[in-house]
């Protein structure tokens, strides 16, 4: 954690850093909220900030996995062109500082045949550069391209640490070929000419794994841990699935957790500290956790996920292989998914296109930071904890009077869903 020291002015207002103000888009006159919390005052990023832009180079793939919306999508496949990519590099060029850039969405980044040169451009701008991929397509000599192109981060989807497992899930991938690309992905980063002796204690690219967790597989995350480990993974992130078929709705691991007491907060709080998870611990701890109070770990409250939007509050933004605009992933494309068995549509909110508008007048149309706006409010019906009538079966409305986009049945501003 790197601190920095602000001051308070004459007038009282709180002075921060030159530094600090740059990086998070604190310029004079903009409006931010500040929540009180047991824990002392939090900032919030600004809506006008833009700090992460996901950008879909394809919406291709070459697997068939159970889980993906393809499998109840009707949309037409292809690729990004370069007019389109050297639209989003002019619009990118005005940001100080540039913001993250994020390759991928729907599709599989490494079936782009100029995903290379998307990494080189982006980083030529400042950017710090990620990737998301399921391995197959990682070939040496793409990973010694993308390496020294300066990519940041590649993120690895691994939903099982077993060829059994990972082939159930990831239909038309080998669980021992993707391993061998990653170890190989892996190796090369001692190549870089730019690692140091003491960078290559923290080499990058960084490697990350991505699991979704599912009863068929949740008993392989121990597992999958100690496989991070060797692959010289720095995160391991786990995020809930999210059904697009009937089949997936009996996979899901949280038909409570939207409603526990322990993601949320009551008159009665349990606060735990550090302690020993072991074979003493371990059964009092799961007890304690089911006795229905609400929950706070080393002051970190369990609840604090609720209602928050993991897009718009890191200043994010995607943009599709067409060039279509929105405001976070799950607005990318229209699609349906499952909510404890009932079928929910969810339409896209598309702010412009970049071949048309530059990425500053889409930021700001005047619609577009309406929506952030609300969505930092979280003014939205309480969805995902009713769901009881007929308009939580869309994305149009819901019974609060908020019109399309409607965001109150959202997972991932539960915290159940997560994306890197």
């Amino acid at each position: 954690m790197k601190r920095l020291q602000a001051k308070v002015g004459e007038n009282g207002q709180l002075i921060f850093p030159e530094e600090f103000n740059l990086r998070y888009g604190l310029k004079p006159g903009t409006q931010v909220y500040v929540d009180e919390t047991e824990k002392g005052p939090r900032l919030r990023l600004p809506i006008t900030h833009l700090t992460k832009v996901y950008i879909e180079p394809t919406n291709r793939c070459n697997l068939d996995c159970r889980i993906c919306m393809r499998k109840v999508w009707d949309e037409p496949l292809d690729q990004m062109s370069r007019e389109t990519f050297s639209q989003i590099i002019e619009g990118l060029k005005i940001f100080s500082p540039p913001p993250i850039v994020f390759f991928g969405a729907l599709g599989e980044p490494l079936a782009h045949p100029d995903i290379v040169n998307m990494i080189t451009q982006a980083k030529a701008l400042g950017s710090s550069v990620e990737l998301i991929t399921n391995g197959t397509l990682l070939t040496k000599k793409l990973s010694e391209q993308m390496i020294e192109a300066g990519l940041d981060r590649l993120w690895v989807s691994l939903d099982g640490a077993t060829p059994e497992c990972y082939g159930d899930l990831r239909l038309g991938a080998m669980f021992p070929e993707v391993l061998a690309n990653l170890k190989a992905f892996r190796d090369a980063r001692w190549s870089n000419p730019s690692l140091s002796f003491f960078s290559s204690f923290h080499m990058k690219p960084d490697i990350g794994i991505v699991f979704v967790a599912m009863k068929r597989n949740i008993h392989e995350l121990p597992s999958l841990l100690s496989l991070a480990m060797r692959l010289g993974a720095t995160r391991v992130l786990v995020s809930n699935v999210l059904p697009y078929t009937d089949e997936m709705c009996q996979e899901v691991l949280y038909s409570r957790s939207l409603t526990d007491v322990v993601y949320q907060s009551s008159v009665f709080r349990l606060d735990l500290p550090k302690i020993d998870v072991d074979e003493i611990t371990k059964k009092s701890l799961y007890l304690s956790m089911r006795s229905g109070n609400s929950i706070s770990l080393v002051r970190g409250h369990l609840w604090e996920g609720n209602d928050y939007c993991p897009f718009i509050e890191n200043g994010a933004t995607a943009i599709s292989w067409e060039g279509n605009l929105s405001p976070c992933l799950p607005l990318l494309h229209s699609h349906t998914s499952y909510f404890n068995g009932i079928e929910r549509i969810s339409r896209r909110y598309t702010v412009g296109n970049i071949n048309e508008h530059s990425l500053q007048d889409l930021r700001d149309k005047p619609d577009y930071l309406s929506f952030r706006e609300r969505v930092q409010t979280f003014d939205f019906a309480p969805c995902t904890y009713c769901g009881s009538c007929s308009l939580f079966w869309e994305n149009e409305e819901d019974c609060l009077g908020n019109s399309f986009p409607t965001c109150g049945g959202c997972l991932w501003a539960q915290g159940v869903i997560q994306c890197p």
